[in-house]
């Protein structure tokens, strides 16, 4: 049996994402609110007592009667009340056949979703063509003695943590409008300053509502000298993992590198947590490039993360494709191929 609940359905959702072996503040009610891309929709197929649950955005494909899906920003994926080695075969391909006909029914053309680096979904997902290898996120091993973490740290990220304990940079934790205010400003100022797609704005009202959320531990910490606020993040702490869900520095420090300062301290905050991990994700585009380097300079510890990328009904992709004017040999990572008409030249300067 499956059944697709909306948004209007807050209790019968979050019912479904706390009863999970595992999930992550991506997957929430909550959270699902804040983007207003599509229609949120939880796709949940249940036997007896056991169910597969996958949350996605459901989007008109314009000029067409058609749709496709898509994930929130973050990593999403199915997620399960038991865990997922322990989930019948049989289950798992009637949770398939299930959303299969959702799809046909629903005349969807295709689906993305990002996949959890930590959550192996791989067993619920694999019998779908589409599984994409996307490349490498960096994590933090918070079982690991601070000391211990800090010798994997590479000489210029240690050195300018030393910096900063001797300055005398500190930690406060605000929800204060006023902080709040601050760090929306800086956010918006690193988007700027590396001119970033419209994908990673936000508006006001967006830090706002994740920072209020009651469904989720979401906290802004501030790195500080004195009283002035040089950088900031906002984290999430859910089921022994922390995400890096946004970070901004003011440009007028970015040469003293209070980020890196911050990333330590959040390692501590993790530990005195009892947390397990501390995901900083990965590259612009998840790509080897500069973002990556500066990330993987605190860890060796990195995770293989993986997209959904399948084509329900090749023919209208193809004529889809076809009709925007799109070469399907373009070597462009971008999916659907048929959505990058307006992002092609964004892309391909990545």
């Amino acid at each position: 049996m499956f059944k697709v609940i909306t948004l209007t359905q807050k209790e019968e959702w979050n019912s479904y994402v706390k009863n999970a072996f595992v999930h992550d503040f991506y997957h929430t009610w909550s959270y699902h609110t804040l983007d207003h891309s599509g229609i949120a929709m939880l796709f949940v197929y249940q036997e007896e007592g056991d169910y597969i649950a996958f949350p996605f955005l459901k989007r008109e494909i314009p000029g067409t009667s058609f749709f496709d899906l898509s994930s929130v920003y973050g990593y999403v994926g199915p997620i399960s009340n038991r865990e997922n080695k322990y989930l019948s075969t049989e289950l798992i391909m009637n949770f398939k056949n299930a959303f299969l006909k959702f799809l046909k029914d629903g005349q969807i053309v295709s689906v993305f979703s990002r996949l959890h680096p930590f959550f192996n979904q791989d067993r619920l997902v694999k019998h779908f063509i589409g599984v994409h290898e996307n490349g490498k996120t960096v994590a933090m091993d918070l079982s690991l003695p601070i000391d211990v973490q800090r010798r994997k740290y590479n000489s210029d990220t240690l050195r300018a943590i030393k910096k900063s304990w001797k300055k005398g940079l500190y930690i406060r934790e605000s929800k204060k409008i006023d902080d709040v205010e601050i760090f929306i400003d800086m956010y918006a100022e690193n988007m700027q300053r590396v001119h970033s797609t419209d994908y990673y704005l936000f508006n006001r009202q967006y830090f706002l509502d994740l920072l209020n959320s009651d469904e989720f531990d979401c906290r802004l910490l501030l790195v500080c000298f004195e009283e002035e606020i040089l950088c900031g993040t906002i984290i999430t702490l859910t089921h022994g993992v922390i995400q890096g869900h946004l970070i901004a520095t003011k440009t007028a420090y970015l040469n003293e590198s209070p980020a890196k300062f911050l990333v330590d301290e959040i390692s501590l905050l993790g530990r005195n947590e009892g947390m397990k991990h501390l995901h900083l994700g990965g590259g612009v585009g998840f790509k080897n490039d500069s973002l990556f380097k500066w990330k993987s300079s605190f860890s060796d510890l990195f995770m293989s993360y993986k997209s959904l990328r399948y084509i329900a009904n090749r023919a209208v992709y193809d004529s889809l494709v076809n009709r925007f004017g799109i070469d399907k040999n373009i070597k462009l990572d971008f999916f659907p191929l048929y959505r990058a008409m307006t992002n092609v030249m964004i892309y391909s300067c990545l």
